[in-house]
């Protein structure tokens, strides 16, 4: 058994859950400022994912889910995932975004897994509050090992795959380590980098 572990924003998913949300509140620009610099390894993860859920307080529950059911998916990722299953791979998504997000993409995919963060939610409205799995810049990393151990899957039988900072902690624990239209904190530490759009190219790279 193998194991591939995708990031969800930007990498199964074309584009950052939380600016679709912030967008609907008119304050697209300013969160999405703060997302490219916890990406680019400049910010604090936790530190931005709190201040920018904090903008989201008062949305809509109901609207946030209706956004985060219809998120746009990467193109090639409804060949990819079957394609890696078929080669023997459970196929996980960890996302320091939303379980709202991360749960209907994960069916569309057939995904095996999907660990993500929970917006909290009073009154039918964000209270601007998260908790979650996936909260820090050393999560990824912390779950994958915990995966690896749970199912006896060793480093050399893992590939990872993601596009920002907060998925270095999960590159330092395998051997196959993709960065997707990345970031070059990302670039750096990979041995596979792909600048297409297009999940598929993937599959040129595995045997």
């Amino acid at each position: 058994m193998k194991l591939a572990v995708f990031d969800f924003d930007s990498t199964l998913m074309d584009g950052e859950t939380i600016d679709f949300l912030a967008d609907e509140l008119g304050i697209g620009e300013e969160v999405a400022k703060i997302t490219e610099e916890a990406m680019s390894g400049r910010l604090d993860f936790f530190e931005s994912l709190t201040t920018r859920v904090a903008l989201l307080k008062g949305m809509e529950y109901n609207k946030v889910v209706d956004i985060c059911a219809n998120l746009p998916l990467m193109p090639g990722a409804e060949e990819l995932v079957p394609a890696l299953q078929k080669m023997g791979y459970k196929v996980v998504c960890f996302s320091g975004g939303f379980r709202l997000g991360t749960g209907p993409a994960a069916k569309r995919l057939g995904l095996d897994a999907d660990f993500s963060n929970v917006l909290h939610e009073k009154d039918g409205k964000l209270t601007g509050l998260i908790g979650g799995d996936m909260m820090f810049g050393y999560s990824k990393g912390d779950m994958l090992q915990r995966i690896q151990s749970l199912m006896g899957i060793t480093r050399a039988d893992t590939l990872v795959c993601g596009d920002g900072a907060n998925d270095l902690s999960m590159f330092a624990h395998a051997d196959t380590r993709i960065a997707f239209c990345a970031r070059e904190i990302l670039k750096k530490e990979a041995n596979v980098v792909i600048d297409t759009k297009d999940l598929r190219k993937i599959l040129d790279y595995i045997k």
